[in-house]
């Protein structure tokens, strides 16, 4: 049975996909929904969210993804970072997940990768489950009803939870994967229900892909000044860092929260909504985001609710930290509606820092950005991944580690060359901790990073007195308005002078250490910054 609008000459026989019991194609919000609870993959909740629960895995799990080694890119991938699988392990894979297939129901989705027309990726998703197919929804962009009838995928992502791989057939670690072929344009994810590895594969490939182009692809949310397209600011971060709340400024036109790209014509968005983190969201503080939540169609992901009253528990934990709702663009008011930006005027890279050093705010230089751009510190927070229990300190080189195939070189010199080539402000934020390190300190307070943006990105930052830091060598606001000027010497904050220089040495010692990997790849003048 074939359900769903589908261009008859692009079935699923393109890629071996046959002996389906029955495939639904395009399905739109209402029909998805409708799939979803008559299968008994959730439950409907108040409003018309869709709440699920993603079972053993609440998180992405990237030590289980794979890239292909073949001709075409063994000298492109930076094989330290991603996994290696054999093309005849990969061969028996898709083998088994065909056959896993027969008899049984899927999804199609029929989406762009891309808000610019010129560097957007068309992909088909095929999902096991009908929320992923809503999932994917509303995460990639939707083409209009009519481009269905000519649209011919260059890539296919095939998801199937149930299916559990075998790492001596399959040349992979566990029974979860998720492998990408580049030769064969295919993903193929399986054991996994953790809606994430959808968005994240693809975001993989663009960061391949794009690069060729001239194209920097970039883990970070954007947004620009109402009527101002040219005042476009690009936020940098790992999950929990503050992307998504910080770039949903209702002063601001919101691009997209998490994936982007720069190329020479501006900013793009990669995505059609957002996946924002729910733990402890308040609508005092965050209005809209809250609201997604009782929103027709918005997937609700692993929180707790009354299971009479369907009442949501923004602070229960005790399936993951790494609750989310997954949400269409145009459920926040002030979202763009072409997902299109101009130049980066500022670029603000937030880094969590959990021993308490970092400033709140500094301003880079073109090398000191790019060295911070290459570290990419923070602290990995509570639920984003498998294991990570508690803020755990980390490089993640281009604040992507995880999905990025190519060398970070190669995205730090594209980033470097842009910001010499437009002239963009940089900007470290550190949305982590103050006045001693994660156990004693606090975070930092909200309030303060919002005043602290404002008027970065309103220019008045650059107007206030600066000190130099004696840590990293960037430039250090003295004082700012509305700001506790304790807060802007991190030193001060701490009861314990001693202990804070010493947690400072071990900081900047590490990053020393960890960027010790890049020095023969870079310049003369980033190797200074990275002296301070």
């Amino acid at each position: 049975m074939t359900t769903g609008r589908v261009n008859p000459a692009h079935l699923l026989d393109h890629q071996g996909i046959t002996g389906l019991r029955s495939v639904h194609y395009n399905l739109i919000e209402p029909a998805l929904v409708e799939a979803a609870v008559v299968r008994g993959e959730g439950k409907l909740g108040l409003g018309g969210a869709f709440l699920v629960s993603t079972g053993q895995f609440t998180g992405r799990s990237p030590k289980d993804k794979f890239v292909v080694r073949t001709p075409s890119v063994e000298d492109t991938i930076w094989w330290d970072n991603n996994g290696a699988m054999a093309p005849e392990a990969f061969d028996r894979l898709h083998a088994d997940m065909l056959d896993y297939m027969k008899g049984r129901d899927f999804f199609v989705q029929d989406l762009y990768a891309g808000a610019d027309p010129e560097h957007r990726l068309d992909v088909r998703m095929v999902t096991e489950l009908a929320w992923h197919g809503l999932f994917v929804r509303h995460l990639l962009r939707r083409p209009a009803r009519e481009e269905l009838d000519s649209f011919v995928p260059s890539w296919t992502v095939i998801n199937c939870p149930g299916f559990k791989a075998d790492p001596a057939r399959h040349g992979c670690r566990t029974e979860t994967v998720i492998a990408m072929n580049f030769d064969k344009r295919l993903i193929l994810i399986g054991n996994t229900a953790y809606a994430g590895e959808n968005k994240k594969s693809v975001f993989t490939l663009l960061n391949y892909l794009l690069p060729e182009k001239g194209v920097m692809p970039m883990h970070c949310s954007a947004n620009h000044a109402p009527g101002k397209p040219e005042e476009t600011a690009v936020f940098f971060g790992l999950s929990g860092t503050g992307k998504t709340t910080l770039s949903a400024d209702p002063g601001r036109v919101l691009i997209g929260d998490d994936e982007h790209g720069w190329s020479d014509r501006g900013t793009f968005n990669f995505e059609g909504g957002c996946y924002a983190k729910t733990i402890n969201l308040r609508r005092e503080a965050e209005p809209e985001i809250y609201d997604t939540t009782h929103r027709f169609a918005t997937v609700v992901e692993n929180m707790v609710y009354d299971p009479d009253t369907l009442v949501l528990d923004f602070d229960d934990a005790s399936l993951t930290e790494n609750t989310r709702c997954a949400y269409p663009l145009e459920a926040i008011s002030n979202a763009s509606a072409n997902g299109l930006g101009g130049h980066p005027k500022n670029v603000i890279m937030l880094t969590c820092d959990a021993f308490g050093v970092m400033p709140p705010v500094a301003r880079l230089t073109p090398a000191q950005a790019m060295y911070h751009f290459l570290s990419g510190f923070t602290a990995k927070t509570a639920g984003t991944e498998r294991g990570v229990t508690e803020p755990t300190p980390t490089f993640s080189t281009c604040f992507g580690a995880p999905f990025m195939p190519r060398r970070p070189e190669v995205y730090g010199k594209l980033l470097q060359e842009k910001i010499a080539r437009t002239g963009a402000t940089c900007w470290l934020v550190n949305t982590g901790w103050t006045g001693g390190a994660y156990g004693t300190g606090r975070r930092m307070p909200i309030q303060a990073t919002r005043a602290l943006l404002t008027a970065a990105l309103d220019g008045s930052l650059a107007t206030v007195p600066f000190r130099k830091d004696p840590n990293f060598g960037f430039d250090v606001p003295v004082s700012v308005p509305d700001v506790d000027e304790t807060l802007l010497n991190p030193r001060d904050t701490w009861a314990d002078k001693a202990a804070y220089d010493a947690q400072a040495r071990k900081l900047v010692g590490m990053f020393a250490e960890n960027f010790g990997k890049y020095v023969p790849f870079i310049d003369e003048d980033v190797k200074a910054a990275a002296l301070g």
